[in-house]
């Protein structure tokens, strides 16, 4: 008996017989003998589909024999490979569920969203096992318990009750059926390379279909005595149990209208069974909402409540999530005329959509005589506007771009409930002439429905990237995989994730290119004429945050939020210069390559007013005569900070000594602006020195060897390339000499802190915003780079409690070269926890006991320990070391690539 909310008793209600389940047919879905290769994934095992059309009804007990369909799903799950802890969810809330290795990730490490790879979703058919199944998480999965959940339902109820599982599963008729489920991202990926939206990259396989048992809402409800839409019952809320950011705080949640939830032909369910099993804890343990033919956004997870009320749901995520905007409406647009709110914009029901599924993407189908005398089979999936249940009737292949249409066969593996809705995705198929394949230039699909719905030719963006639905559209190019042989190679327009590859990131690339050639905004923004739009300085200011990351360069306004988790020197290197003017630093750190790239971002001109700019170019203390002087600022007094750094600011800084320690390696201390002042530089980040050298602004990133902590000052080692020295680099370095030449009492630009990769402590990194652990540190330094490591290992010794092991090889030219030796000695000699090994590419001492040569596969199988979970590699020094020493020598010692972290 289900507890009263308002601890008041019931009698105990009969519960009604059991639902009946639709009926199923078996689709014809072998396929021939193919002459394609290079596919890229395992041998296809037998389709879960069943093998005779059957009608089963199915009950709550226990007894009842497991229906074929059910019975093939936990084979194809067999088949699969073993779910595993997976070491990305280390250090995250997730660390306790396994999961398939094979699912692609689509968010780093947390929160997990994955999907499975396009080719294995289809080679097991119909019912997808769990283990496959796409997921959507927005935040940690709660771990729950079977015995101890309960569903409370109150609101506009007569009888407001809280029900435990075993309550659900035996008070109630079950019902059970297949239905697949559909992220309203699908495709997204898509419409991210025609323009970013503020979703991250699905592929095509955001879609899933699995046997779903679980009880009726509208038994739910009308147990606990659902008021009348007179008394204000109009809306059903649903409410998971996670606890999530949004909004400052809230759980997931969203609602349906009163006479959706109650409808019983849509087979709304409480489910709590998945193909037989109970939920796995990433699709909802122990219990949630199936909505057949609604977006999966609207089927609430780890269910704890349901309220039926007046208003729809005032959650967060019911208001900020799966909307369909016009495409002219972006961020800043919605959030100030509140386009969030207004109900006709949000997404219910799915609408209809197909994608080619064979050929795979990158397959290649060898031009032989052979090959040219049989059909090549194209094969995809469907699906129609569920939230009706309507039947995909009809889908159509085009190789000409449109001009005409060849009707496919199609196989719809499930019957329509007796009410004649499809809860159900189905298969298409269509034999084509490997000639005509030859002469066309892309394959494309659209599919109709009951009601002749069908798909609209063009991509229609929009602000969330949802509901991408325009024809699907693999290209075939033709290539020569074998000497005498020509293959056609078929190419999707995308890969999930941030997965490079796909006909529509090299268009994007193309246009990119040629865009910046001409100085005109590139077609990836088609809904943009940046030619008509301009801004003021005073506009850009407004944007200095990782929401939105304008910059001014030369004139030209550019929008690199999309580009902060993509830039080789992480967010901070743009977000220092969010809102500002950076024209001089651009210039002063960035190659003709950089600055062509930037051309794709650009989104409007500066409005010139008759002011000074802002750009760092004014500084006043950057001329020869004025070296001396400390800056002069036209700011109102502020109060002296704890913390000199300030985000994208510059501050002058003193030159109080300089010390020789070699022939060319030089100890800088610089006074901070305040004597009571910390740098204010995370461990493992660095900041820019910034002067004027030659009539132009130079900037290069230095790491302080001082610690974290010292008050009123900073110490940088830093090594002179002087000119005339290297044959490779005759003028020398040109900041290491300016600084070599610098006279005590000068003062210089410093800006930061920026970097992507910061130690926390005790093992702790936050990597590009994302939390890593390790146990065990491999650091490779070459040269100079020793500095950002020399400030982790300072760190880490300095605190007694971090255990953390570290494991230091350092590369260098010879002996001489090597910077901190003695510190370094002196560490080891006294701290267990810290190796250090030298490389010398020549020794020319007696007695060298170290390695002599380069970083070597051997070197570092007898010095660093083996890959692992709990080891990671941190590496700085120049480029070629990194790309030919450090980076192939740690794969073959089992270090997967996001182990390696390069400062």
């Amino acid at each position: 008996m289900a507890a009263s909310v308002e601890n008041r008793q019931f009698a105990h209600l009969e519960p009604g017989r059991a639902g009946v389940i639709h009926a199923f047919k078996t689709p014809s879905n072998r396929r021939p003998a193919s002459p394609v290769r290079g596919c890229n994934f395992p041998p296809p095992v037998e389709p879960t589909y069943l093998s005779k059309p059957f009608l089963i009804e199915y009950s709550s007990s226990e007894d009842e024999d497991e229906s074929e369909l059910i019975a093939s799903a936990r084979k194809a799950s067999v088949q699969l490979e073993p779910s595993v802890l997976d070491s990305r969810d280390q250090g995250t809330a997730d660390n306790w569920i396994e999961r398939n290795p094979s699912l692609v990730r689509l968010t780093g490490k947390h929160p997990f969203n994955s999907e499975p790879p396009l080719p294995k979703l289809m080679q097991h058919g119909f019912i997808t096992p769990v283990q496959l199944h796409y997921v959507r998480n927005h935040g940690p999965v709660p771990k729950a318990t079977w015995k101890e959940w309960t569903v409370e339902v109150t609101g506009l109820v007569k009888r407001p009750l809280r029900f435990t599982m075993e309550q659900l599963v035996n008070e109630f008729p079950s019902r059970e059926f297949p239905a697949t489920l559909v992220c309203a991202g699908n495709r997204r990926k898509e419409q991210n390379m025609v323009k970013q939206t503020i979703g991250f990259n699905w592929g095509a396989a955001a879609i899933s279909t699995s046997v779903w048992r679980g009880v009726r809402l509208r038994d739910v409800l009308k147990r606990c005595g659902i008021f009348s839409r007179q008394k204000g019952a109009l809306n059903v809320c649903f409410e998971g149990a996670e606890d999530l950011p949004g909004g400052g705080g809230s759980k997931y949640g969203t609602s349906l209208r009163k006479e959706v939830a109650m409808d019983p032909s849509r087979d709304i369910i409480l489910a709590y069974m998945q193909n037989g099993e109970r939920l796995s804890p990433d699709h909802g343990f122990p219990v949630r909402m199936i909505i057949p033919g609604f977006i999966g956004g609207r089927m609430v997870k780890w269910l704890k409540r349901i309220i039926v009320t007046t208003q729809e749901s005032d959650s967060y995520y019911h208001y900020r999530d799966n909307k369909v905007l016009p495409s002219h409406v972006d961020a800043e647009l919605a959030n100030a005329e509140a386009w969030w709110y207004k109900p006709e914009h949000t997404i219910n029901e799915l609408n209809i959509n197909s994608v080619i599924t064979t050929p795979c993407h990158e397959e290649i189908l060898p031009i032989n005589s052979w090959t040219t005398q049989m059909p090549y089979t194209l094969r995809g999936y469907a699906y129609s506007g569920l939230g009706g249940g309507k039947k995909v009737t009809r889908v159509e292949v085009t190789l000409d771009g449109g001009e005409t249409w060849q009707v496919c066969a199609l196989e719809h593996p499930e019957k329509p409930t007796k009410y004649g809705k499809y809860w159900c995705w189905c298969f298409w198929s269509l034999e084509v002439e490997v000639l005509d394949l030859l002469g066309a230039k892309e394959i494309a699909v659209r599919a109709w429905d009951e009601t002749h719905n069908t798909q609209p030719e063009k991509l229609i963006w929009n602000l969330m990237g949802m509901m991408n639905n325009c024809w699907f559209r693999v290209k075939t190019n033709v290539c020569k995989p074998h000497k005498g042989e020509i293959g056609l190679v078929f190419e999707h327009p995308t890969l999930p994730g941030n997965q490079p590859g796909g006909w529509m990131a090299k268009e994007k690339q193309v246009n990119s290119s040629e865009s910046a050639q001409s100085l005109k905004k590139s077609v990836s923004s088609p809904f943009m004429n940046t030619a008509s739009k301009s801004y003021s300085m005073l506009e850009v200011r407004k944007h200095n945050s990782a929401e939105s990351a304008w910059i001014v360069v030369h004139g030209h306004i550019y929008d690199c939020t999309r580009f902060l988790k993509d830039h080789p020197g992480g967010a901070d290197s743009i977000l220092i210069n969010a809102g500002t003017d950076c024209t001089e630093e651009f210039d002063a750190i960035h190659s003709d390559k950089a600055k062509n790239l930037l051309e794709e971002f650009r989104i409007a001109e500066l409005i010139e007013t008759g002011y000074t700019s802002e750009s760092p170019n004014n500084s006043v203390h950057g001329a020869a005569n004025t070296t001396h002087l400390a800056p002069i600022k036209e700011t109102a007094p502020q109060l002296t900070k704890n913390v000199a750094l300030v985000p994208r600011e510059k501050i002058p800084c003193k030159l109080v000594s300089k010390t020789s320690i070699s022939h060319d390696v030089r100890l800088f201390r610089f006074a901070l602006p305040s004597e009571n002042q910390v740098l204010g530089l995370p461990v493992g980040k660095h900041i820019f020195l910034c002067a004027p050298v030659g009539g132009k602004l130079c900037m290069r990133a230095y790491t302080p060897t001082s610690t974290v902590d010292e008050v009123g000052f900073f110490d940088l080692l830093i090594k002179i390339y002087h000119k005339g020295v290297d044959p490779r680099f005759p003028s020398g370095g040109i900041m290491s000499q300016y600084l070599d030449s610098l006279p005590l009492g000068s003062f210089l630009d410093v800006k930061g802190p920026l970097g992507h990769i910061e130690y926390s402590g005790r093992g702790n990194f936050i990597v590009h915003g994302k939390q890593k652990f390790a146990k065990k540190l491999t650091m490779l330094a070459g040269g100079t780079g020793i500095t950002p490591i020399y400030q982790v290992i300072k760190a880490i010794l300095k605190d007694p409690e971090d255990t953390t092991e570290m494991y230091l090889v350092y590369a260098n030219r010879t002996e001489a070269d090597i910077l901190l030796r003695e510190e370094l000695d002196a560490w080891a000699e006294k701290h267990q926890r810290l190796k250090v090994w030298y490389v010398v590419g020549q020794s020319i001492k007696e007695g060298w006991r170290y390695s002599v040569g380069r970083i070597s596969e051997d070197i570092l199988k007898e010095h660093v320990p083996e890959g692992s979970d709990d080891t990671l590699a941190l590496a700085c020094g120049p480029p070629p070391m990194i790309q030919f020493a450090v980076q192939p020598n740690l794969e073959k010692m089992n270090y997967a690539k996001d182990a390696l972290l390069v400062f």
